[in-house]
């Protein structure tokens, strides 16, 4: 692809807006109508391009912030900039891969989720969030398990939707990843019923706590069981 200027890029993408597609991702909170799969084709032929990412983020336009986080480097930006970022990343889908394709890959990554974890800001304590149910999956010593029940169990009913999603999932890796801790769990989930009520689409597991839990537990013995069988 020939070099573009952020603002060509910012004509190609209004170009290609689907008013559909606007309109669904606008019910989630996603102002954009661009397709995700050209935005990641667009950004495979443009690379790596840190100057240019950090151009079309300025632009404060969705889709264009998408683009900036798929070719930007993310072990080059400082904690300072990732702090003014994620305050900026409002937008569900822009924060959902700003916490997945940059922060998760940073070298201030720990230092981040400790000093976001009880922000002020929901969506910033959301991020926080995220990134410790990371650890509780991935690399659990050093994270007191107990202590994010008790807090769970205090603040999630009553937290702000995206912050109430990130504890549950925090709860429901929990529940999975510790036999012993699974019990407490699924009695928290099962006296908060946050997200029980959640419409799940056919074959897909339920957000809510205790049928989550139950439902990967239950597949991880089964394909543990098919491993040691004959």
């Amino acid at each position: 692809m020939e070099q573009l200027t952020a603002e060509q890029l910012l004509q190609e993408l209004a170009a290609l807006e689907n008013p559909k597609a606007r309109a669904i991702n606008e019910s989630r909170g996603d102002d954009h109508g661009v397709n995700l799969g050209t935005l990641r084709t667009i950004a495979k032929a443009l690379k790596t391009q840190p100057e240019l990412s950090r151009e079309l983020w300025q632009t404060g336009n969705t889709a264009a912030r998408l683009l900036a986080l798929l070719i930007c480097r993310p072990k080059a930006f400082t904690v300072k900039e990732l702090e003014t970022m994620v305050r900026e990343a409002s937008v569900p889908k822009v924060n959902d891969w700003f916490i997945n394709y940059v922060v998760k890959k940073s070298v201030h990554t720990e230092e981040l989720r400790q000093a976001w974890f009880a922000d002020p800001d929901p969506i910033v304590a959301a991020s926080g969030w995220a990134l410790t149910s990371e650890l509780i999956v991935k690399k659990p010593d050093g994270l007191n398990l107990p202590e994010l029940l008790e807090i769970i169990e205090a603040q999630m009913k009553t937290a702000p939707s995206r912050l109430q999603w990130a504890m549950n999932t925090a709860l429901a890796q929990i529940g999975i990843e510790n036999p012993e801790l699974r019990e407490r769990a699924l009695a928290i989930g099962e006296r908060l019923e946050v997200l029980k009520d959640y419409p799940t689409p056919p074959n897909c597991t339920s957000p809510y706590a205790p049928i989550w839990i139950t439902e990967i537990v239950a597949r991880q013995e089964a394909a543990r069981k098919e491993t040691v069988t004959p």
